[in-house]
């Protein structure tokens, strides 16, 4: 060991931000089973508890496991889990409409141009179907078939590119056992007091309410919205997003199955928000995100209960929240992950993706007792790129609307937006163009999906297609969509899928 190394790591909250900390930093670092490892303790209150309503997942989530070992099947049925293909949104663009946000791409790009480029340039003419019916996860997912391999080793797709469906809770005690068969150790308590260094401000030790002191060298902030440590200790500020992204509030309400649990997540359109129905094994998850300035609690609560499909099992929670994040999220010796580190609502299902990427930089940039300033700045570039870039996708489905039934779809459809956004949707409105920066999260494909689900077509198209030839450009997209449909028809649906492989025990 260098006189440098970190010895001491404290995990500041459990839930899932806190637990999948633990399991990655002692599945790369070692719990200090082993001389040379450091000692991992975590710090949670059963009093306190955690929000626990994260239910959906993008596919990133599947490396994450993949990474820690973790047996997929053994992960699905512990924590009552489903398959997810995508989100399907209704009343987004307009009420009465729908599309859907697949994972996956678009068909198959022909001599090196992207597949939406020609097919823009025949949906002009009329000479292809919708482009849903090019993306395997759309046409699997409105099939309600799951398989993880293509059943016809011929097929040109493959596998379905796919996330989960899960008990956020269930998944924070797999993950605590993973942990803590690795050598964490789970410390409960609440914490009164976090005592600051004199000469630098960094964080010394904590103490419990019993009385306790718990020393560390690096501090991991999992405390949800409060920030104990990043904002209540060290003050680090926040940069609030509510003026393009409005919505303050979330009511949530757990409810029986009705039916086969779908492979995809729906996203539904509301007058002051929108609605999320996440299906389980055990249950279906429901909740309404919403703006307080231009709704009730009461009257969103109602507007919930009366719109979802099964009977309630528990009593709707509330949840208030800042959508936004923090100026710094690495400051001195304190890291912050998932709430800690900010914000944004659900749609798209980035929460999870988020504490994840956080934790992979944390690995990448891991610091020693000396803590380099280029290594906190770095982490902060990084992790602000990261929320600067969901923010904008989940604007888009905003402002991208032509709802003018509510002040809240007038208000987001004639905001302003950040000029990263303008420049991407005007770019895209020209000639379908897009560009990918540094490693945003959200791919072509993913863009196209949003753009002209939500009604923003290009005028035109790139003008290299035009240099190839017509008559077999329209045969091979057929082609696509044809072998596409034979080969979804092949799959089992996604609960004979799930019986099969995957069943909660």
């Amino acid at each position: 060991m260098s006189e440098h190394t970190i010895r001491e790591v404290v995990i500041v909250g459990g839930g899932t931000a806190g637990w999948m900390a633990a399991a990655a930093l002692s599945k790369f670092l070692g719990g200090g089973k082993e001389q040379g490892q450091p000692r991992i303790r975590l710090i949670e209150s059963e009093e306190i508890g955690t929000v626990g309503v994260g239910e959906a997942t993008i596919p990133t989530i599947a490396t994450f496991n993949q990474m820690l070992g973790i047996d997929e099947d053994d992960f699905v049925a512990q924590t009552q889990g489903t398959f997810k293909l995508g989100i399907e949104f209704v009343d987004w663009r307009k009420i009465g409409e729908r599309y859907f946000h697949p994972f996956g791409q678009f068909g198959h790009d022909i001599e090196g141009l992207n597949f939406h480029q020609f097919f823009l340039k025949l949906a002009q003419q009329g000479r292809c179907a919708d482009i849903w019916h090019y993306a395997p996860c759309a046409v699997a997912a409105a099939a309600g078939r799951f398989a993880r391999q293509s059943p016809d080793p011929r097929s040109p797709f493959g596998s379905l590119p796919y996330a989960f469906h899960f008990d956020a809770g269930l998944y924070a005690r797999y993950l605590r056992s993973y942990a803590e068969a690795r050598g964490v150790e789970r410390i409960e308590g609440r914490i009164v007091d976090v005592g600051l260094r004199g000469e630098d401000g960094f964080v010394e030790a904590l103490t419990l309410e019993d009385g306790r002191r718990i020393e560390g060298e690096l501090f991991v902030d999992c405390s949800g919205f409060r920030g104990l440590l990043i904002e209540g200790a060290l003050k680090t500020g926040y940069e609030d997003w509510r003026h393009w992204l409005p919505c303050d509030r979330a009511v949530a309400v757990p409810t029986a199955n009705i039916g086969d649990p779908v492979p995809f997540t729906r996203a539904t359109a509301r007058s002051a928000g929108w609605q999320w129905r996440i299906p389980l094994q055990h249950r279906t998850g429901n909740g309404y995100v919403y703006s307080s300035a231009h709704i009730s609690d009461e009257d969103a609560q109602a507007t919930l209960l009366a719109a979802v499909e099964g009977p309630p099992i528990a009593d709707p929670r509330r949840l208030a929240f800042a959508t936004g994040r923090r100026k710094r999220f690495w400051n001195r010796n304190v890291v912050a992950l998932g709430l800690s580190g900010g914000f944004l609502e659900p749609l798209e299902s980035t929460s999870i993706h988020l504490i994840q990427t956080g934790i992979a930089k944390l690995l990448a940039l891991f610091p020693d007792r000396r803590f380099l300033e280029v290594e906190a700045g770095e982490y902060d570039r990084l992790m602000g790129s990261a929320y600067d870039g969901v923010r904008d996708f989940i604007i888009l489905h905003y402002h991208a609307t032509t709802r003018d039934d509510s002040p809240f779809w007038n208000h987001v459809r004639t905001m302003t937006v950040p000029d990263s956004l303008r420049r991407k949707t005007e770019l895209f409105q020209a000639k379908g163009r897009f560009f990918r920066y540094d490693d945003e999260l959200f791919s072509l494909a993913s863009w196209v999906a949003v753009m002209l689900g939500q009604g923003v077509t290009p005028e035109g198209y790139d003008p290299i297609v035009d240099g190839l030839d017509e008559r077999k450009l329209v045969e091979a997209v057929e082609r696509m969509r044809l072998g596409i449909r034979q080969t979804i028809a092949q799959m089992p649906s996604q609960s004979d899928y799930i019986r099969a492989h995957c069943a909660a025990i």
